[in-house]
């Protein structure tokens, strides 16, 4: 569970990296310049608690769980943001003034598409650690151990 918290901590770096950087060029510079915080490596890293939702709409039409993803996805920034602010008295990706469509600063409803994009690749990146061997919860790491010896039948 911790490997994948640290793989999707880096990840989200990662994305948000290469997407800052793309802005910076839809915006001129070629310069490039990409940015993240360090706040942003445990929020990402929290990825780890959206697999069970994944599994839960897993059959759903994927414009439906886009849609799912997108909500949620904005819902978890905007609490975040909040937590932060009671923390360490600012939000780190204040959006005040950078568009008509932020909300107080902390969500911007006009990233909806990339949140819908995101979870979706979210799916993809759950389904592939999955199939190399990590499992979503420490239970499932610990079953094999809880289990015991293996009972001898008698004949």
């Amino acid at each position: 569970m911790i490997i994948k918290f640290m793989l999707y901590g880096f990840l989200g770096w990662i994305l948000e990296i290469i997407f800052t950087g793309s802005g910076s060029l839809l915006r001129g510079s070629l310069s490039l310049t990409g940015y993240t915080y360090l706040w942003m490596f445990p929020i990402y890293g929290l990825a780890i608690c959206l697999e069970p939702i994944h599994d839960g709409i897993r059959k759903a039409p994927w414009p439906i769980r886009g849609l799912i993803w997108a909500a949620l996805i904005l819902v978890i920034e905007y609490i975040c943001g909040c937590i932060l602010i009671q923390l360490i008295g600012f939000c780190p990706w204040d959006y005040s003034g950078s568009s008509p469509y932020a909300v107080e600063g902390l969500i911007r409803l006009d990233f909806s598409p990339f949140w819908f994009a995101a979870g979706l690749i979210f799916e993809r990146i759950h389904d592939f650690l999955d199939q190399l061997g990590f499992p979503y919860s420490a239970a499932a790491q610990l079953k094999p151990l809880l289990k015991g010896p293996e009972q001898k039948k008698k004949p």
